[in-house]
């Protein structure tokens, strides 16, 4: 496997609210140079959490996607806060999005998004054991809350509204987990 490329210069070239763009001056080691820029996330990541009511019974947001200029059903989903750890995180998001809490929270996996482009990491978490517990989040209005019984596989994952690839893939995750 070839050697991670020598970073030569590393500059913020852009910054917003939301986003930071990064240039990249790499040196590979057959000698070729290249410049790459790249959005960086932010420093503790995400959580993309799968809240199960029961053994089949998921719980679905919908909520308004700027990006998309609609609104997606998907899962509940959130940056981390500054010294959260990633359970911690998803048990807030959860908390804020659907109004439970899970006893039993399970890391699943970490994705990335676009790695060639984007640093930033969302841990999945598997929520069980759920039970009420509302906590106020930043939404500008209220989330629709979506149970939806993952035996019903075929028809979630042909809903116009569930575009998300992370949302697809950590729901095909649990599923699979599940089925242990």
């Amino acid at each position: 496997m070839a050697q991670t490329p020598k970073i030569l210069s590393q500059q913020l070239i852009a910054e917003t609210r939301l986003f930071r763009v990064e240039q990249l001056e790499l040196e590979f080691d057959n000698g070729q140079q290249r410049i790459y820029e790249r959005l960086l996330g932010g420093k503790q990541g995400s959580v993309l959490v799968v809240p199960m009511l029961d053994d089949d019974t998921v719980l679905l947001i919908r909520e308004y996607s700027a990006g998309s200029q609609d609104y997606q059903l998907g899962l509940p989903k959130g940056r981390m806060e500054a010294g959260e750890e990633p359970l911690q995180a998803a048990n807030r998001e959860m908390c804020e999005e659907v109004g439970y809490a899970a006893r039993d929270l399970t890391l699943l996996k970490t994705f990335t998004i676009a790695p060639a482009y984007i640093r930033h990491h969302t841990y999945v978490i598997l929520a069980r054991n759920l039970y009420p517990n509302q906590l106020i989040g930043d939404e500008p209005e209220p989330i629709e809350v979506v149970p939806w019984k993952l035996s019903d596989w075929d028809n979630l994952i042909e809903q116009p509204d569930l575009t998300e690839a992370r949302s697809i893939a950590a729901l095909y995750m649990t599923r699979n987990f599940l089925k242990k």
